[in-house]
């Protein structure tokens, strides 16, 4: 079989604190033409984490690709590029739109980037929306279920808003 036939499962982390509905909106646009039909969790609201800032809003996206995870990246990186990102050398600072590539299948991947993303384990606004979207799977390396990684989660460290949010393939 070869590799471009082989489907992998990918799980997406959205964030965005500057114009936070525009900007979640195009970038889930975005990745259903990149990647074709999404599974979403429910979106939350978060304060910002290591820097004063506007609140965020959380999500995870499920899709499948055929893509390496090369690939992926490379797009997730253009979409934040298309949505006005700026990176700079603060790791904490606003966004327009962050997305971060959590899980590739059930891999331990060290390089290009670490997957299963470390923040699964210790952001709330990750932990929770991939505990809905994939609870039943195993992080690979703790061997525990995300749902009970979120059920054993110190809620008192990151309080998270659920928000009415709709989107579809459609929205422009």
């Amino acid at each position: 079989m070869s590799a471009l036939t082989v489907q992998h499962q990918i799980y997406i982390s959205v964030g965005s604190n500057i114009d936070r509905e525009k900007h979640t909106k195009a970038g889930l646009l975005a990745m259903y033409q990149a990647f074709g039909d999404l599974e979403l969790s429910s979106v939350f609201e978060s304060e910002s984490v290591g820097f004063e800032g506007d609140n965020f809003y959380n999500l995870v996206v499920k899709a499948q690709t055929r893509l390496s995870i090369e690939q992926v990246c490379k797009i997730l990186k253009q979409i934040e590029t298309d949505n006005k990102r700026q990176r700079g050398e603060q790791k904490f600072a606003p966004r327009t739109l962050d997305l971060d590539l959590l899980l590739f299948d059930e891999q331990i991947i060290e390089n290009p980037i670490i997957i299963p993303r470390p923040e699964v384990l210790y952001n709330a606004f990750v932990l929770r929306p991939l505990a809905e979207i994939a609870g039943d799977k195993v992080h690979p390396i703790v061997k525990k279920t995300y749902a009970s990684l979120w059920q054993d989660y110190d809620k008192t460290k990151q309080q998270l808003w659920a928000i009415n949010f709709e989107w579809s393939s459609t929205d422009l």
